[in-house]
């Protein structure tokens, strides 16, 4: 298994550690020094629990000697819970205990968990027993039931029925010392849309996800006693840095919303005096829409990082001019390599902030053209102290870097005064849905066994509330008219998740393609956006 990795290339390493984006201490140590130095301080608030640094790891600690007696130091622990405090507890306690964090989202049904949990090997996941009227312990018994080694089965906030307890892991009494930790060792796995269909698990170090984070803390300006509202999913490499992360290495507190609502969201922000928030275009558009008719303008909110789907530039103005102690801004980056560019984090600056996608940070930055030369635009080329390690399976790596070690992102930008980038496009076939990756392939290949579609194509179309949403143009078989509920109904059987679904079904005779027969999905979305 690809899990035991090391830096590819030595060279950039030594240069990270020279320039202290990565260092011999881990989270674990952070943690540990927070609740000796600081142990009264609130780090972590949601909506049944305030903890403060003595707190968190107490409970940290002893949840890690209950999976070390049950588990092998290097075992993957997945989470698929909403943002609660114990999806905290949960990724502390796989750090301290040497183990390898594997958050998924609760959206995720039994066809991706079933994939999921086999291919990283998971040897413990939490669950909630019901979410949002969906059972958990039910899928979890139907997938578990169908791997070679299936994982145990801890639920939260419930009657645990044939599986275990969460509240039974607490309270070890064991003495025995937790592991040392390697700074350079995998110690998150998240999965991320693959073009081919596939989804492809991303290698993250302690290192890789501790220079992100000193990185933000430098540009947004996060100070100790900062309050970060964490209402995008802390399943995400951007929820997990706000609600895990920030509190531990930056000084700062996460309040966590377990599900979005944006009237709700806004008074949090101001009974929190949250000074910092990150999310997806929805999240701002509606907070802006949220915070006008409640007669707010937040001012205790310095900073809101908009990014993860396409960004109107007049939204970002609006919000700006609402907003008055806010600098707002986009950023562009990828769960591969979390935040490439670091926006244009001051008031001052509107320009930038509405208008490009933002000021690299410490990533090194290529455009390369169709020629692979270096250009004014062409594709996004990354490498820096925050990329991943690698992806789980070797061969998900052909042609992802180039000779030089750069990430090849299949984003297209432009270069803007110097050294601001503009994504301007995508060469992968991926749809951002409300900051969510849809994978066409995935969905085309399960639509190709429906029994009304001959041959179908999904593409990506913009949407003022989501971003993009997703089209099915479907060549039939025989009479048939199968529309989007014939669609919903089939993947749903198959496990499929809820927003992978496709939103719109077009009906043709024929799909464009080229003389090798392949689809020419440039000129179905143009014919799509024509209509």
């Amino acid at each position: 298994m690809g899990l035991n990795r090391r830096p590819r290339n030595p060279e950039l390493a030594s240069q990270a550690y020279a320039q202290g984006w990565w260092t011999s201490q881990t989270l674990a140590d952070s943690l540990r020094d927070a609740a000796q130095q600081t142990p009264d301080r609130l780090v972590l608030a949601d909506d049944t629990t305030r903890l403060d640094c003595r707190t968190l790891y107490r409970d940290a600690a002893s949840l890690a000697h209950a999976m070390l007696e049950r588990l092998p130091i290097g075992s993957v622990v997945s989470f698929i819970l909403p943002n609660w405090h114990e999806a905290a507890h949960i990724y502390l306690a796989a750090t301290l205990a040497g183990m390898v964090a594997h958050p998924i989202l609760p959206s995720l049904r039994d066809h991706e968990l079933r994939y999921m949990l086999a291919d990283v090997d998971s040897r413990m996941v939490f669950i909630p027993g019901v979410l949002r009227s969906h059972d958990y312990r039910a899928m979890l018994a139907r997938v578990t039931a169908q791997l070679r080694r299936p994982p145990h089965v801890v639920v939260v906030r419930d009657d645990p029925g044939p599986f275990i307890a969460y509240e039974s892991l607490h309270g070890s009494n064991s003495t025995q010392p937790l592991p040392t930790l390697d700074p350079d060792a995998v110690r998150m796995v998240l999965y991320t849309s693959g073009t081919t269909g596939t989804p492809k698990a991303v290698l993250h170090t302690h290192n890789s996800i501790h220079a992100v984070v000193r990185q933000i803390g430098l540009h947004w300006r996060i100070e100790p006693g900062d309050s970060f509202l964490v209402p995008s999913p802390i399943s995400h490499i951007g929820g997990s840095l706000y609600a895990f992360e920030c509190p531990l290495l930056l000084g700062a507190r996460a309040v966590l919303m377990e599900r979005w609502e944006p009237d709700a969201a806004v008074r949090l922000a101001r009974e929190e005096r949250c000074t910092h928030m990150a999310g997806a275009t929805p999240f701002l558009a509606q907070m802006l829409a949220a915070a006008q008719r409640a007669g707010t303008r937040l001012p205790d909110l310095k900073v809101f990082i908009c990014g993860g789907a396409s960004v109107a530039p007049s939204l970002i103005r609006a919000a700006a001019e609402h907003f008055t102690n806010t600098a707002v801004t986009r950023v562009y980056g990828s769960s591969e390599v979390p935040v490439i560019t670091v926006g244009a984090p001051d008031r001052s600056d509107l320009a930038h902030a509405a208008d490009t996608d933002g000021k690299v940070g410490i990533a090194e930055v290529r455009l390369i053209d169709s020629s692979g030369a270096p250009a004014a635009e062409g594709e996004v080329r990354v490498r820096g102290p925050q990329m991943l390690l690698g992806y789980l399976h070797p061969e998900d790596e052909a042609d992802v870097f180039d000779a030089e070690g750069y990430f090849r992102t299949g984003d297209l930008a432009r270069w803007s005064d110097g050294d601001y980038l503009t994504i301007s496009g995508r060469l992968k076939d991926i749809i951002i849905r409300n900051g969510e990756n849809i994978s066409p392939k995935e969905i085309e290949d399960i639509l190709s066994t429906h029994p009304d579609i001959a041959e179908v194509t999904i593409v990506g179309l913009p949407d003022d509330r989501t971003g993009e949403r997703a089209c099915a143009v479907i060549i039939p078989k025989g009479n048939a008219k199968p529309d989007v509920e014939s669609l919903r109904t089939h993947l749903t059987g198959l496990g499929v998740a809820a927003f992978k679904i496709p939103e719109r079904v077009e009906i043709w005779s024929a799909l464009p393609k080229n003389d090798a027969g392949k689809i020419l999905k440039h000129r179905v979305r143009a014919l799509l956006l024509q209509s």
